[in-house]
């Protein structure tokens, strides 16, 4: 099984790198350095090879290096399915980013078709304690990486609840204002659901049988108002019926918008937000290799995986199952530590980049 792999990374202007190149081979990759090196920088740049504002969700704005702001790029080989995509993507100063594969001009979703991406970081550790919205995120990231065109899905149906909740604040309580926008929602909620149902469904098929160190997960999706219509109209009767109790509000109660994703650890029968510390992060570690063996079973092709500091948060045997794991899997891991030591388990089945920050500038060194 071949898997998705850059084989030329550049990155231009781009955070706290001036001009970096990499050219890595298709094992894992240990990235190491002290912090504030750059090294999740580059784990950020890849991300934003996938659709979406990339691991931090930052705006474009934000991957400006600073002083000189003359625009940023990102650019890369990606070889996938026996093919070969040179994908770009960058913003000049006060412009939108701009997405192209092998040259022609792509919206973001095409970046999906092209390579597959999932990740965990440090900001994900309290996912299962924190609010929902976080939660939400992590689903529909998932579920994009198996539907890419679930992205294009969520946002025409946050553009419609923004509009509808607009006319909710300005107390506008004419039907006729409403009955197109619920329609819109309805059917793009509908669609949602779907895809996050199916997504649900593909991990837990992942899970079973699998021989993995890490905890199984059993996932689902709530809503506050327990039952949550799925089928578009049934949602857009619901929406109607919301209007009083909306318009008392100021914005919109029921829909895909406010689901959550609970998980359980199955071996426990222990929900996620009870779990230890520990059990938290082996059960986001579990649902990212879930999430890539489905996608390797799926695709042909593992996807990418990106790990940051996530070697400095386990013990020593996780952390060796977990190299263990992404080395049978066949991906490329881009992962990153603040010293070679933590990855000493993977030996000459990974490749190993230092990165240094001399006045500002972020430079690698095989």
């Amino acid at each position: 099984m071949a898997a998705c792999a850059i084989t030329e990374l550049t990155l231009s202007h781009f955070r706290s790198h001036r001009l970096t190149r990499l050219r890595p081979d298709a094992r894992p990759m240990a990235i190491h350095g002290p912090n504030g090196a750059g090294k999740t920088n580059i784990l950020e740049a890849v991300s934003l090879l996938s659709p979406g504002r990339g691991l931090r969700r930052a705006k474009s704005e934000d991957f400006v290096r600073r002083p000189e702001a003359i625009g940023w790029k990102v650019s890369g080989v990606v070889e996938t399915g026996g093919r070969q995509y040179e994908v770009e993507t960058g913003a000049e100063p006060g412009e939108p980013r701009v997405v192209r594969i092998d040259g022609k001009t792509s919206p973001q979703v095409g970046l999906g078709r092209v390579a597959r991406v999932v990740w965990l970081v440090p900001s994900m550790d309290r996912l299962w304690i924190e609010g929902a919205e976080g939660r939400r995120r992590f689903l529909d990231r998932m579920t994009m990486s198996f539907t890419p065109e679930h992205g294009d899905v969520v946002l025409a149906y946050e553009k419609a609840m923004r509009e509808r909740n607009r006319l909710l604040k300005d107390m506008v309580r004419d039907d006729q204002w409403y009955r197109a926008l619920e329609q819109q929602m309805g059917e793009a909620g509908a669609g949602i659901m779907r895809h996050r149902h199916a997504a649900l469904a593909r991990l837990a098929e992942a899970q079973l049988d699998a021989e993995t160190a890490f905890p199984a997960a059993d996932l689902a999706l709530t809503h506050p108002d327990a039952e949550l219509p799925e089928d578009a109209d049934a949602l857009n009767a619901a929406l109607a019926g919301s209007r009083s109790a909306d318009l008392r509000a100021g914005r919109t109660l029921i829909g895909p918008h406010r689901v959550d994703m609970t998980a359980v650890y199955a071996a426990k029968g222990v929900p996620a937000d009870q779990c230890s510390t520990g059990e938290q992060k082996a059960l986001l570690v579990s649902l990212i290799l879930t999430n890539a063996r489905a996608l390797a079973e799926d695709t042909g092709a593992p996807p990418l995986i990106l790990l940051d500091e996530v070697a400095a948060h386990l013990d020593a045997s996780r952390r060796a199952a977990l190299f263990d794991e992404i080395c049978a899997l066949g991906a490329q891991a881009w992962m990153t530590g603040t010293g070679p030591e933590l990855f000493t388990d993977l030996g000459d089945r990974a490749q190993f980049f230092e990165i240094m920050e001399a006045d500002g500038v972020s430079e690698v060194a095989l």
